[in-house]
């Protein structure tokens, strides 16, 4: 008995042990940008694309000059949710950074997105056409059965008035989230019902992995391999081949990896990237102990873009942790755990 009471106990061990490998983050809690301004920025979000403004600060001092690692910045900082999703849109008062080059790609690996869910993808092109806005791709595609994991799915990118990339995605039935498909009573004829995912140019799938999975513990769900002409239309790189990889904790929008088969990766991410670049994104993750990660990733080949692990006093007196560190790409991720 005590044997089988001791296997038992390892069993279970075990299982706790890997149970918190794999919950290092338990959220996706928004995917932020940043912006050169930010009134124009809130009114195309709110005005073409249905998100709404929950909070509108000003932060500035020591702490966050150390959690972005810049010096004598002052930044305002837009939160917006569309559905239960959010975004948070930065603009940097006192620095402001570059703006994104005129020949990026969406193959390039600076390249990150946010895919908004629609649920009448004509309906929600024909908005974005009354206001006129950049297109990435030639015009909304239907991906083919030949791309077994996302035939069906209507998808199209654009820019907003800082060249940031856009997605517009609309699954069909059997695809997606539950959550996406239309519900009379619960969307009331809204045509953007939220965020999906937010996807990020990557090198090498596997290496990606070991960030994202491995060290921070965000569940792979799936794979797909898209090419085709509706591909390399929908993301205007011609003869576009992409290994596609979803993951996703338990709340939030998922992360997608976009690796390029063919034609390969474009740009590197530059190596001198501030926060206060126009290019810059960062996607806040929730933990339960962010000195725990920011000591993993400070051991290993990552590079931490703040100067220490930042405490963090919001003016309701709540406390928090944070850092933000880069993958191996460069994308950077804000860790952030609340404390009670």
């Amino acid at each position: 008995m005590k044997n089988i009471f001791k296997r038992g106990s390892l069993v279970v061990i075990a299982f706790f042990i890997q149970y918190a490998a794999f919950s290092q983050i338990r959220e996706v809690e928004a995917i932020g940008l940043t912006v050169s301004q930010m009134d124009r920025s809130v009114k195309f979000y709110s005005e073409v694309l249905g998100f709404k403004k929950i909070s509108d600060a000003e932060l500035y001092g020591t702490e966050y000059e150390d959690l972005q690692g810049i010096f004598g910045l002052r930044m305002r900082i837009v939160r917006m949710q569309l559905g239960d999703e959010f975004i948070e849109l930065t603009d940097y008062l006192t620095s402001g950074g570059r703006t994104i080059p005129e020949d990026a790609k969406s193959n390039d690996l600076f390249f990150q997105h946010i895919a908004i869910v629609v649920s009448d993808m004509d309906k929600a092109y024909a908005q974005l056409k009354k206001y006129k806005i950049e297109y990435v791709s030639t015009g909304p595609q239907t991906l083919p059965p030949s791309i077994p994991a996302a035939a069906g799915i209507k998808a199209f990118y654009f820019h907003d008035p800082d060249k940031h990339n856009l997605e517009l995605i609309y699954f069909p039935k059997g695809k997606g989230q539950s959550k996406w498909h239309p519900d009379k009573d619960r969307d009331n004829g809204k045509i953007f019902l939220g965020i999906d995912h937010t996807a990020i140019g990557v090198s090498n799938t596997d290496s990606s992995l070991k960030f994202y999975r491995d060290i921070l513990g965000i569940e792979r769900k799936g794979d797909s391999w898209n090419m085709g002409i509706e591909q390399s239309h929908l993301n205007f790189i011609e003869g576009a081949s992409l290994h596609i990889t979803g993951l996703r904790t338990q709340e939030g929008p998922g992360v997608e990896f976009l690796q390029y088969v063919a034609p390969g990766p474009g740009k590197p991410y530059p190596v001198d990237s501030r926060t206060d670049d126009i290019w810059h994104w960062q996607t806040t993750l929730i933990t339960g102990n962010a000195e725990k990660l920011y000591n993993e990733f400070k051991a290993g080949p990552y590079k931490i873009v703040s100067k220490r692990l930042v405490y963090l006093q919001a003016k309701n007196g709540k406390h928090s942790k944070a850092f933000i560190v880069r993958d191996r790409d460069g994308h950077a991720v804000l860790i952030l755990e609340k404390i009670k």
